[in-house]
């Protein structure tokens, strides 16, 4: 063999050998994020109505009609009113939006909340000329500051929302 060939295969055998021997291994992939803790609560609320859910639905399930029951404005911002995607602002100043939506309930939430708030309206048949309202709340309180900040805060939803569902229940039931 030449020393030309020799010398070319050799130096193919190292090429090829030190570059394998030069492999890495490809970098693993960084590791996502730590997730925030979260720590969901649920307010559920209940009423009985004394009219069919089909009566109740027609008075109190119009995406807006949160205006009426809260005593503020409410107006849709984006979208077709009711359907899902839409979004209403209430009193100036909170923007939810709709994410779904069944013949006698919606869920909305607010996308820029701290607390991924979330809300659930529905109307269920209870009967002859009867139904059932409910209303329930899903937020994150992972954030609040201690056991006591969050009962306080779930109390005081609660007592809201309670005024909000008797109001609801009026509007339905009236004449």
């Amino acid at each position: 063999m030449s020393p030309i060939l020799k010398t070319c295969l050799a130096a193919a055998a190292l090429a090829l050998c030190g570059s394998t021997a030069l492999a890495q291994p490809a970098a693993a992939p960084a590791a996502p994020p730590a997730a925030k803790p979260t720590e969901y609560v649920t307010v559920p609320l209940e009423a009985t109505l004394n009219v069919s859910a089909e009566t109740a639905w027609k008075k109190i399930g119009g995406y807006c009609d949160i205006g009426s029951w809260m005593k503020t404005t409410c107006v849709i911002t984006s979208g077709k009113d009711g359907e899902v995607g839409s979004v209403r602002r209430i009193a100036n100043r909170v923007d939810e939006v709709l994410v779904a939506r069944t013949p006698m309930s919606y869920t909305y939430a607010q996308p820029k909340s701290p607390i991924d708030y979330h809300g659930t309206v529905e109307v269920r048949a209870d009967g002859k000329n009867k139904s059932k309202l409910l209303y329930t709340l899903v937020y994150d309180v992972a954030n609040m500051a201690s056991a006591e900040a969050k009962a306080a805060d779930q109390a005081r939803r609660k007592t809201q929302f309670t005024n909000v569902v008797n109001t609801m229940k009026g509007i339905a039931e009236a004449k």
